[in-house]
């Protein structure tokens, strides 16, 4: 059976009620920063132009018509992180986020990424990564399961450990 396509829809300000809801489950605020400041960023981002223009490419992930995830991917050496500093200039970093709690635990995050760092490689990046907290096991494990590898910890520009993964397409 081929696996379930997602699609990867730019976020639009019509988005922001959704992303603010899926900012605020627990499940969510657990790893990211309170809603409100998650979307001043995003809505910077926002801001910046044209998707093709902007550092920041974000996008609401959706299957067979449901929006449930949140992805952004965006240079890796283009902020001064330092876990980062040894890659190739054109390396995507990705971040991301299943939104509604009935979507957990279902395989979806290790689908979707692989579909959407497969994308990344094919346009032309040398390297997509992903840099989870080590203690965040249960996205870990998606990462694993949808193609990257590594264990190595590294500082982050906030001085916090996280593992730094590349994807290797299978």
């Amino acid at each position: 059976m081929p696996p379930p396509d997602y699609a990867f829809l730019p976020v639009t300000r019509a988005d922001f009620p959704l992303l603010r809801g899926w900012l605020a489950e627990p499940h969510v605020q657990e790893w990211w920063d309170a809603p409100e400041r998650e979307m001043r960023m995003i809505e910077r981002d926002l801001e910046n132009g044209p998707v093709d223009m902007r550092p920041v490419d974000m996008r609401i992930v959706s299957h067979e018509g449901r929006p449930f995830a949140y992805v952004q991917d965006y240079p890796a050496r283009h902020w001064e992180m330092p876990h980062y500093a040894d890659l190739p200039e054109g390396a995507r970093a990705i971040d991301t986020f299943l939104g509604p709690p009935d979507m957990l635990g279902r395989g979806h995050a290790a689908a979707y990424l692989r579909q959407r760092a497969g994308d990344l490689l094919k346009a032309g990046a040398p390297a997509v990564v992903i840099d989870p907290d080590p203690a965040n096991e249960r996205a870990v494990r998606a990462y694993r399961r949808a193609g990257f590898t590594g264990d190595t910890i590294r500082p982050c520009e906030n001085g916090g450990p996280v593992i730094v993964m590349k994807f290797r397409p299978a």
